[in-house]
């Protein structure tokens, strides 16, 4: 009899820290991106300028959490053609979509990163460094929707492993950036 008590508290007690897990990491840290009157919701960096300048942005939904600086995503739609783009902002190489929250319906990973590998959509630099070692990446398909998220660039991959940082990179702003920042993802992990 008290063999049945002790397992039924401990599979309870398994199914409530597991319950608590899943809310924390889908729902707890996250907010909707509140956007100032007139901030643009999303730039891109000028082949010109090397400065992010406002696009046509619609349609603008994103979520954040203070608890990742690569928990950043959102979806929105733009009338402005991808040759367009291409001719005025940087590409991204090497964007990779991290996953997101599974209620955040707008923006799937795996469709995201699907579309840019058959050219379906291209992938822009929004801004280089949002935060040492992240930058904004927003990726548009040619039916004019949009994703952006954040991704650990070079600088920030050597930074955080704890390794020089490349040439070209400026310094890590701490010294202690040898331990990848809580809420970030090792290599190969997903942040969802």
């Amino acid at each position: 009899m008290n063999g049945k008590l002790v397992g039924g508290f401990i599979v309870l007690s398994a199914a409530i820290v597991g319950a608590a897990i899943y809310y924390l990491q889908e729902y707890h840290f996250y907010e909707p991106v509140q956007l100032a009157d007139g901030e643009v919701p999303v730039e891109l960096t000028s082949l010109v300028s090397g400065v992010p300048e406002g696009i046509i942005a619609d349609d603008f939904e994103g979520t954040n959490a203070t608890s990742s600086p690569i928990r950043y995503r959102a979806c929105f739609t733009t009338t402005m053609s991808q040759a367009m783009l291409s001719e005025t902002y940087e590409a991204y190489e090497g964007a990779v979509p991290l996953t997101g929250p599974g209620w955040f319906d707008c923006y799937d990973a795996e469709e995201v990163g699907t579309a840019l590998e058959e050219g379906r959509a291209l992938a822009f630099l929004g801004e280089k460094d949002i935060e040492y070692g992240i930058d904004r990446v927003v990726a548009i398909a040619e039916d004019g929707r949009g994703w952006v998220w954040h991704q650990i660039n070079r600088c920030g991959a050597a930074a955080f492993d704890g390794d020089p940082v490349p040439p070209g990179c400026p310094p890590p702003p701490d010294a202690d950036m040898n331990e990848t920042p809580a809420g970030m993802p090792q290599e190969g992990e997903s942040d969802g």
